[in-house]
């Protein structure tokens, strides 16, 4: 097993320093490929260390903010050029801590790339508008203030994408950071720091602090001086983080999973629709919260779509995401393999049918890590447990229906609404989806879980606290409209 001393130890990194957490404790990273592999140290922060970043986020806030917005650009500009010419490092470091295959990492961490991009030219576009006023004689305009001091808290599924895009836009906007990384993936989150340390932005502008939940997330919840929150997580999580923050008046914003629907209609090209229900529900190992896990298919095409689906399933080979031809690597951490694999054991008991997969890998070679086969349920009734839950986990639900509308019926049956798909080459079926889906994002003949950086993101119901992120809705929450009157 490897020892402490053969393993880095990452600190925080508090008013362009880093340093230790106070009571100099650390926690173990560990590998989900080999249990026995120890990532890297990282900080087991208490309160006081999060006092001292948010104090000096707020410090420098009063200068960042009087930065023209092409001035921070050219900061953003300059940390994404030092994260791509670091892309391989920090991927295989997502690999070894989160799981996920190194192209995967890869591709995400040039997602991360440029998402900072596109954030450092909104440094450059307009911030308001002029209005006509009443008065002939005066101007009226609006103009943009940043909330101050924000506080970000992200999981540990996208470790580069996500930070980044709660971080950029905060950035551009005049708001100063504190991140709080999920602990699963914190040396990940220290890599990205570390390209903003590099860039040199001026001290207390961005700033991580890691450590528990229940201390360093509830204590950004609870700050005074932390003027907005932006969470991404699990929704029970999520109504913590809004509850606290609307009980001292603080801006929330939470995304909250989903339990997104992919609809293969009669009509559908079903070699398309089973390619992309497993890379929608099955890359990243089922753990992304746009990730596919009902599958609600006509009758009509039901068993055809069903052999073709297990027979591709079964294709897949899961093992560590460093080597070269893995498909699907472990799930993140034991307690998330546990967690699908009692789910598993729930769908059986509901009385749903085990076509393949849903058992923990214990061959050679896989036996140290949190692997588990790729699970498929036939005969899921929509009152299930595995078809309302969100299981974060590589596990498809079939559901046989007869008709579109009792599939759209089927589809909106669920307490979140993020992302959804159809698979069909009727222009009726397409629009009735586009329509009456209740989801954030609604996707035709394409999976469920793609998103792009320059549109809006968010979900309905319990996905979302209704505000949007990335694109230019990013600007709605880390801004507050100010209206001025020139006499």
């Amino acid at each position: 097993m490897t020892t402490k001393t053969e393993v880095k130890q990452y600190l925080n990194y508090i008013n362009g320093e880093w340093v230790a957490s106070s009571n100099e404790e650390v926690t173990e990273s560990i590998s989900p490929a080999n249990k026995n592999e120890i990532v890297g140290y990282v900080q087991k922060s208490t309160k006081e260390d999060l006092d001292q970043a948010v104090a000096a986020a707020k410090i420098a806030q009063v200068a960042w903010r009087k930065l023209s917005g092409a001035a921070r650009g050219d900061f953003l500009y300059k940390v994404a050029n030092i994260l791509e010419s670091k892309l391989d490092a920090v991927a295989e470091t997502m690999t070894r801590e989160m799981g996920k295959t190194l192209p995967e990492a890869k591709g995400e961490t040039a997602r991360g790339v440029a998402i900072l991009r596109y954030y450092a030219g909104e440094g450059m576009r307009k911030v308001g508008d002029v209005i006509p006023s009443t008065d002939s004689d005066a101007l009226m305009f609006t103009t943009r203030t940043p909330l101050g001091v924000v506080g970000v808290i992200t999981p540990w599924n996208f470790p580069v994408a996500i930070p980044i895009w709660k971080i950029a836009p905060a950035l551009i906007y005049g708001n100063t950071v504190v991140l709080k990384p999920a602990g699963e993936t914190s040396v990940t989150a220290a890599k990205v720091i570390e390209c903003f340390a590099e860039a040199g932005l001026p001290a207390g502008v961005i700033n991580m602090v890691t450590g528990s939940g229940s201390v360093i997330g509830q204590g950004l919840i609870d700050h005074e001086d932390i003027n907005g929150i932006t969470f991404t997580g699990s929704d029970q999580v999520g109504k913590t983080v809004g509850q606290g923050a609307l009980a001292r008046g603080a801006k929330y914003q939470l995304e909250m999973g989903g339990k997104n629907p992919v609809i293969v209609t009669d009509d559908a090209d079903l070699d398309l629709a089973v390619e992309a229900t497993i890379s929608g529900g099955l890359r990243s190992t089922g753990q992304k919260c746009t990730a596919t896990s009902r599958v609600i298919v006509q009758s009509g095409v039901y068993e055809e779509f069903k052999e073709k689906l297990v027979a591709k399933v079964k294709e897949i080979k899961v093992g560590d995401g460093l080597q070269e031809g893995t498909w699907m690597g472990p799930c993140a951490s034991e307690s998330q393999l546990n967690t699908v694999l009692s789910y598993v054991e729930k769908g059986q008991e509901e009385g749903a049918t085990l076509l393949y997969g849903g058992k923990k890998h214990e061959e050679e070679g896989l036996e140290n890590g949190f692997y588990v086969q790729p699970a498929v349920f036939d005969n899921v009734t929509n009152d299930m447990i595995i078809a309302q839950e969100e299981i974060f986990g590589p596990v498809l639900a079939l559901i046989k229906v007869d008709t579109v509308e009792e599939a759209l019926d089927v589809a909106n049956d669920s307490k979140f609404g993020l992302s959804a798909s159809i698979f069909t080459t009727n222009v009726s079926n397409m629009l009735s989806f586009i329509k009456d889906m209740d989801a954030g994002l609604v996707r035709i003949n394409a999976e469920s879980a793609g998103v792009e950086l320059q549109a809006p993101f968010g979900g309905m119901k319990l996905s979302s606290s209704g505000s949007r992120e990335q694109g230019e809705a990013a600007k709605e929450f880390f801004t507050s409209i100010k209206t001025v009157f020139v006499k």
